[in-house]
């Protein structure tokens, strides 16, 4: 089982890759915004409750992919907060059951990060999609968090989805997933 967890920078290409990766895998997308926007039907975002509860969904779920030897592809963006120490939580929710983590970083300049966010493709999970309030959360340290290890980095700038998405497939032996998987 492999867990490719794809992280980036808002509007770094994270789920565009990953729905891509998974066209040319089969591996399916758990995009991070699956739990965000249910948790966000009941707490809000950052409270206590809802931190604890996102972080458990994540891991119970990567912990049962793993057991049940059924590789994921994980979209996430580093921000306050998510408690230190994820990445490492991550990796041993999937090693404890015989599964490795793939980590791969998406890169983006601010200015085209700026020319993506108000895309109207980011609206559908309710994400981030307003350049002033992107600006504020930068200034205010929002996105200063921890960075999970890298163990490639693609710069989406440059680089186009399919592309990516391919050097991926590649890196991570993950052409053959599909038919692992059956």
């Amino acid at each position: 089982m492999d867990l490719v967890f794809l992280h980036g920078p808002v509007a770094s290409g994270k789920l565009t890759v990953a729905r891509q990766l998974s066209e040319l895998t089969g591996i399916p997308v758990f995009h991070n915004h699956l739990v965000v926007d249910l948790l966000l039907e009941v707490f809000e975002f950052g409270s206590p409750e809802f931190v604890q509860l996102r972080e458990t969904f994540w891991l119970d779920t990567f912990a049962a992919a793993a057991q049940a030897e059924r590789s994921l592809i994980f979209t996430f963006a580093p921000e306050e907060t998510v408690p230190a120490g994820f990445p490492e939580r991550a990796t041993s929710a999937v090693r404890d059951h015989g599964g490795r983590v793939r980590f791969a970083s998406l890169d983006v300049s601010a200015a085209e990060q700026e020319r993506r966010i108000e895309n109207a493709d980011r609206k559908q999970f309710g994400k981030l999609a307003s350049v002033e309030t992107l600006r504020h959360l930068r200034t205010a340290g929002s996105f200063a968090a921890e960075t999970p290890p890298r163990d490639i980095t693609i710069d989406t700038e440059t680089t186009a989805p399919a592309d990516a998405a391919a050097v991926l497939a590649d890196a991570f032996n993950l052409r053959g997933a599909r038919e692992r998987r059956s």
